[in-house]
């Protein structure tokens, strides 16, 4: 067991029997009264985000997590197989622990995968990715009821905002966490 002080981001708590991924922490020492730390968790297998507060020093369980660079090899019905980098062993993952990363995930892809005790809990993805635009209409020079974009399908099927001047065939820079167009490559 350890303290609450020993929250960070990123750290998986068990808390009444689930695990919890904190989003986000502040350690607050009020002028007035004692210390406590504020945390944004989410739940791994649910994916509902809660704020709780811990008292300064008070116990915590923490979820051991083992994180390793896995690669995306394909897709089996609605579950993604991915393998270890370190020892080759394939691992089958079901899509609702895929998520959103399946908008971004091409064969051969790097990701992180986090386990627990042999199960996945979440995928880790690279900041940005790089990935072609497969589908979108020309640009209209006049068009500017969208503030200058213009929808773009990705090679995966994801469809985000890009800029008029971007094509068809164009290889472009994509934020993993917003869907945002970054830039073309």
């Amino acid at each position: 067991m350890a303290t609450s002080n020993d929250i960070k981001n990123g750290a998986v708590l068990k808390l009444e029997g689930q695990l919890w991924n904190t989003l986000e922490f502040q350690h607050v020492k009020p002028g007035k009264g004692g210390a406590f730390i504020r945390t944004k968790l989410k739940n791994i297998t649910s994916g509902k985000v809660v704020d709780k507060t811990f008292n300064a020093g008070a116990k915590v369980e923490f979820a051991t997590v083992d994180r390793s660079t896995y690669q995306y090899l394909y897709m089996d019905g609605e579950d993604y197989v991915f393998m270890d980098l370190r020892d080759y062993d394939q691992v089958t993952v079901p899509a609702a622990v895929v998520g959103d990363a399946a908008n971004f995930l091409l064969e051969s892809a790097e990701v992180q995968l986090a386990m627990n005790e042999g199960t996945p809990l979440y995928i880790e993805l690279p900041p940005s990715v790089v990935l072609e635009i497969t589908q979108t209409d020309p640009g209209l020079q006049g068009d500017r009821s969208k503030a200058g974009t213009k929808p773009a399908t990705l090679e995966t099927g994801h469809e985000i905002q890009v800029p008029l001047f971007v094509e068809q065939g164009t290889k472009v820079k994509v934020s993993t966490t917003t869907s945002e167009y970054l830039g073309r490559v």
